[in-house]
Protein backbone atom coordinates (compact mmCIF):
# COMPACT_ATOMS: atom_id res chain seq x y z
CA UNK A 1 0.00 0.00 0.00
CA UNK A 2 1.04 3.58 -0.56
CA UNK A 3 1.61 6.43 1.52
CA UNK A 4 0.83 9.22 -0.23
CA UNK A 5 0.11 12.37 1.31
CA UNK A 6 -3.22 14.21 1.09
CA UNK A 7 -1.43 17.17 -0.64
CA UNK A 8 -0.86 15.14 -3.47
CA UNK A 9 -4.54 14.28 -3.92
CA UNK A 10 -5.21 17.54 -3.29
CA UNK A 11 -3.23 18.92 -5.43
CA UNK A 12 -4.20 16.68 -8.24
CA UNK A 13 -7.73 17.44 -7.73
CA UNK A 14 -6.97 21.31 -8.30
CA UNK A 15 -5.46 20.88 -11.12
CA UNK A 16 -8.32 18.81 -12.22
CA UNK A 17 -10.50 22.20 -11.33
CA UNK A 18 -8.89 24.26 -13.49
CA UNK A 19 -8.45 22.62 -16.49
CA UNK A 20 -12.17 20.74 -16.34
CA UNK A 21 -14.15 22.87 -13.76
CA UNK A 22 -16.22 24.42 -16.66
CA UNK A 23 -16.98 21.29 -18.92
CA UNK A 24 -19.92 20.80 -17.26
CA UNK A 25 -21.57 24.08 -18.17
CA UNK A 26 -19.74 24.73 -21.82
CA UNK A 27 -19.54 21.14 -23.20
CA UNK A 28 -16.04 21.73 -23.97
CA UNK A 29 -13.00 19.56 -22.66
CA UNK A 30 -9.79 20.77 -22.86
CA UNK A 31 -8.65 19.95 -26.55
CA UNK A 32 -4.96 21.17 -27.31
CA UNK A 33 -4.41 21.95 -31.37
CA UNK A 34 -1.46 20.23 -32.71
CA UNK A 35 1.65 22.79 -34.54
CA UNK A 36 0.08 21.32 -38.19
CA UNK A 37 -2.68 23.20 -37.41
CA UNK A 38 -1.13 26.31 -36.32
CA UNK A 39 0.78 26.46 -39.87
CA UNK A 40 -2.56 25.67 -41.77
CA UNK A 41 -4.39 28.40 -39.90
CA UNK A 42 -1.56 31.12 -40.40
CA UNK A 43 -1.69 30.06 -43.86
CA UNK A 44 -5.66 30.96 -44.14
CA UNK A 45 -5.51 34.59 -42.79
CA UNK A 46 -5.10 37.85 -45.21
CA UNK A 47 -1.44 37.88 -45.68
CA UNK A 48 -1.60 41.07 -47.19
CA UNK A 49 -2.84 43.21 -44.19
CA UNK A 50 -3.13 43.29 -40.29
CA UNK A 51 -5.84 41.80 -38.72
CA UNK A 52 -7.84 40.91 -35.70
CA UNK A 53 -8.10 37.47 -34.72
CA UNK A 54 -9.58 35.65 -31.54
CA UNK A 55 -9.32 31.86 -30.69
CA UNK A 56 -11.62 30.94 -28.45
CA UNK A 57 -11.28 28.47 -26.37
CA UNK A 58 -7.59 29.43 -26.79
CA UNK A 59 -6.14 26.55 -24.39
CA UNK A 60 -2.63 27.07 -23.70
CA UNK A 61 -2.43 29.64 -26.17
CA UNK A 62 -0.05 27.93 -28.83
CA UNK A 63 -2.26 28.99 -31.64
CA UNK A 64 -2.45 32.55 -30.87
CA UNK A 65 1.33 32.31 -30.38
CA UNK A 66 2.10 30.83 -33.09
CA UNK A 67 -0.19 33.65 -35.28
CA UNK A 68 1.09 36.56 -33.26
CA UNK A 69 4.62 35.90 -33.96
CA UNK A 70 3.96 35.44 -37.70
CA UNK A 71 1.23 38.26 -37.79
CA UNK A 72 3.50 40.64 -35.79
CA UNK A 73 1.49 44.02 -37.37
CA UNK A 74 -1.98 42.09 -35.85
CA UNK A 75 -4.00 41.87 -32.85
CA UNK A 76 -3.91 38.40 -32.31
CA UNK A 77 -6.25 36.91 -29.13
CA UNK A 78 -7.52 34.31 -27.29
CA UNK A 79 -10.24 33.96 -24.84
CA UNK A 80 -10.60 30.81 -22.46
CA UNK A 81 -13.10 30.26 -19.41
CA UNK A 82 -10.96 27.71 -17.67
CA UNK A 83 -8.45 29.55 -15.44
CA UNK A 84 -5.52 27.24 -15.19
CA UNK A 85 -4.90 26.95 -19.18
CA UNK A 86 -5.60 30.74 -18.85
CA UNK A 87 -2.82 31.47 -16.69
CA UNK A 88 -0.43 29.36 -18.46
CA UNK A 89 -1.11 31.22 -21.70
CA UNK A 90 -0.38 34.18 -19.96
CA UNK A 91 2.59 33.28 -18.33
CA UNK A 92 4.04 31.64 -21.56
CA UNK A 93 3.05 34.53 -23.78
CA UNK A 94 4.71 37.19 -21.33
CA UNK A 95 7.72 34.86 -20.72
CA UNK A 96 8.51 34.12 -24.35
CA UNK A 97 7.65 38.05 -25.05
CA UNK A 98 4.98 36.99 -27.38
CA UNK A 99 2.57 39.80 -28.53
CA UNK A 100 -0.81 37.70 -28.34
CA UNK A 101 -3.17 38.82 -25.37
CA UNK A 102 -5.21 36.54 -23.49
CA UNK A 103 -8.76 37.14 -21.55
CA UNK A 104 -10.27 34.99 -18.58
CA UNK A 105 -13.50 34.86 -20.21
CA UNK A 106 -16.36 33.75 -22.13
CA UNK A 107 -16.49 33.79 -25.91
CA UNK A 108 -20.13 34.55 -26.18
CA UNK A 109 -19.80 37.95 -24.48
CA UNK A 110 -17.67 38.84 -26.94
CA UNK A 111 -18.48 40.95 -30.02
CA UNK A 112 -16.99 39.12 -33.21
CA UNK A 113 -17.82 41.85 -35.36
CA UNK A 114 -14.64 43.53 -33.64
CA UNK A 115 -12.87 40.13 -35.68
CA UNK A 116 -11.62 39.67 -39.34
CA UNK A 117 -10.89 35.60 -38.15
CA UNK A 118 -12.76 33.65 -35.39
CA UNK A 119 -10.92 30.03 -34.63
CA UNK A 120 -12.87 27.66 -33.20
CA UNK A 121 -11.66 24.41 -31.68
CA UNK A 122 -14.65 23.14 -29.07
CA UNK A 123 -17.18 20.60 -29.51
CA UNK A 124 -20.08 19.46 -31.72
CA UNK A 125 -22.11 20.60 -29.00
CA UNK A 126 -21.11 24.13 -29.42
CA UNK A 127 -21.22 24.57 -32.87
CA UNK A 128 -24.92 25.11 -33.15
CA UNK A 129 -24.39 28.58 -31.22
CA UNK A 130 -21.19 29.37 -32.35
CA UNK A 131 -22.40 29.81 -35.93
CA UNK A 132 -25.61 31.48 -34.84
CA UNK A 133 -23.59 34.18 -32.82
CA UNK A 134 -21.05 33.93 -35.90
CA UNK A 135 -23.44 34.97 -38.41
CA UNK A 136 -24.99 37.73 -36.69
CA UNK A 137 -22.00 39.11 -35.65
CA UNK A 138 -19.45 38.86 -37.80
CA UNK A 139 -18.80 41.09 -40.92
CA UNK A 140 -18.89 40.54 -44.05
CA UNK A 141 -15.28 39.22 -46.25
CA UNK A 142 -14.46 37.72 -42.30
CA UNK A 143 -13.26 34.34 -41.75
CA UNK A 144 -15.03 31.37 -38.88
CA UNK A 145 -12.73 28.84 -38.44
CA UNK A 146 -13.09 25.40 -37.02
CA UNK A 147 -10.49 22.60 -35.96
CA UNK A 148 -12.36 19.16 -36.42
CA UNK A 149 -15.80 20.48 -35.71
CA UNK A 150 -18.29 21.17 -38.58
CA UNK A 151 -21.94 23.29 -38.00
CA UNK A 152 -24.77 20.93 -38.68
CA UNK A 153 -26.84 21.56 -41.95
CA UNK A 154 -24.05 24.70 -42.60
CA UNK A 155 -21.39 23.79 -45.73
CA UNK A 156 -18.49 25.22 -45.19
CA UNK A 157 -16.92 27.76 -48.19
CA UNK A 158 -13.98 25.24 -47.86
CA UNK A 159 -12.34 22.54 -45.92
CA UNK A 160 -8.53 21.40 -45.67
CA UNK A 161 -7.76 18.13 -44.39
CA UNK A 162 -4.76 17.78 -41.83
CA UNK A 163 -3.57 14.43 -41.13
CA UNK A 164 -5.96 13.26 -38.65
CA UNK A 165 -8.96 15.84 -38.69
CA UNK A 166 -10.06 18.37 -40.89
CA UNK A 167 -10.28 22.56 -41.11
CA UNK A 168 -13.51 23.55 -41.72
CA UNK A 169 -13.56 27.43 -42.74
CA UNK A 170 -16.57 29.49 -43.54
CA UNK A 171 -16.25 33.06 -45.40
CA UNK A 172 -19.09 35.55 -43.96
Amino acid sequence: MLHILNEVYLTGFLISLGLFWTTFRSQVPFFPSRPIVWQKVAELIPQDKPIRMIDIGSGLGDLAMHIAKMKTASRIEGIEVAPLPWLVSVVRSYLKGNAAVFKLGDYRELDFAQYDVVFAYLSPAAMPALWEKAHREMSSGSLLISYEFEVPGVSPTFCINTTKQSIYVWEM
